[in-house]
């Protein structure tokens, strides 16, 4: 059994999975699998991937109904049993000494108690680190802590260990397609601990029609699911007081768009004076993301 599974959600990608694939073909370390999980694909994802066997790199392949990218990483991730999960998107690629690189480092920190898992840096194709290194090389701390008091916004590269994972799967709501990953990483951020390092193990680039490009749209039209990302990060108490300002701005937009009581909404959150500071700003601000959207 490979012990790195590397788990890309796929929506409609042929176009760019050639890229992965061959970035894992060129892999200097080959214990780990690919595990494509296609979520309702209609651009011949299933043939390209099948036009993959016989190389080097160990492939699965499941397709679902399309429903969303978490609930493409839920499927994924109770079917694998190797010890750690790589989550790689459709239009991604790795640099040859990725899956090295990443086992290096776990062999270093491998039993070290508290930990979930390694964050690690995306790269753009040109070599520029995407948003900031982490202050110090192998800080151990965890994700809310480091990132999101500390600032350091955009996406890093997560290699979590697989049986943590599993116990925190993304919520699902019907009729909504989109999840931010934080959601379960925030949950994951109070028992667990991570080692953030300074190498890149991804390089990425954001494509138009991306999810990171169409973002608020998708967002609007998934409002329970961002209710709830903001719910988490409110009843955080480590989280610092601009942050929170922040998620209580989006709390009662995101609650207006999916018509919430306010009543019940202000119940589930402990910031009581914040909700009524943001009250006036969240409602004008629904209003102009109203006639936007």
């Amino acid at each position: 059994m490979s012990r790195v599974t590397i788990l890309t959600p796929a929506y409609n990608r042929a176009d760019y999975l050639t890229r992965l694939y061959e970035s894992l073909e060129a892999q200097t370390n080959r214990d780990f699998c690919w595990l494509v999980v296609d979520d309702g694909s209609e651009d011949g994802t299933g043939e390209l991937i099948t036009s993959f066997s016989g190389g080097k790199t160990d492939i699965r392949y499941i397709k679902q109904e399309n429903a969303g990218k978490h609930t493409a990483l839920n499927r994924g991730i109770q079917e694998i049993a190797s010890e750690l999960t790589f989550i790689v998107d459709s239009d991604d690629y790795l640099p040859e000494n990725a899956v090295e690189t990443i086992l290096a480092y776990h062999e270093k920190y491998r039993g070290t108690s508290g930990l979930c898992g390694y964050s690690f840096l995306r790269c753009h194709g040109d070599g520029r680190v995407n948003t900031a290194y982490f202050p110090t090389d192998e800080l151990i701390g965890s994700y809310a802590e480091v990132r999101i008091n500390g600032g350091i916004g955009g996406d890093k590269a997560e290699v979590f260990y697989t049986e943590i994972l599993k116990q925190y799967p993304f919520p699902v709501f019907a009729g909504e397609k989109f999840l931010p990953e934080d959601v379960v990483w925030m949950q994951m951020s109070g028992p667990y601990q991570m080692v953030h390092i300074n190498q890149n193990i991804y390089f990425c680039d954001y494509l138009e029609g991306g999810l990171t490009k169409s973002g608020r749209r998708m967002k609007i039209h998934s409002p329970r699911g961002m209710v709830l990302r903001s719910e988490i990060y409110l009843n955080d108490r480590s989280i610092c007081a601009k942050v929170k300002v922040k998620m209580m701005l989006l709390y009662q937009i995101y609650g207006a768009f999916g018509k919430l009581p306010a009543r019940e909404l202000k119940k589930r959150t402990g910031e009581k004076f914040l909700w009524y500071l943001c009250r006036v700003p969240a409602g004008i601000l629904y209003l102009w993301w109203s006639l936007a959207f």
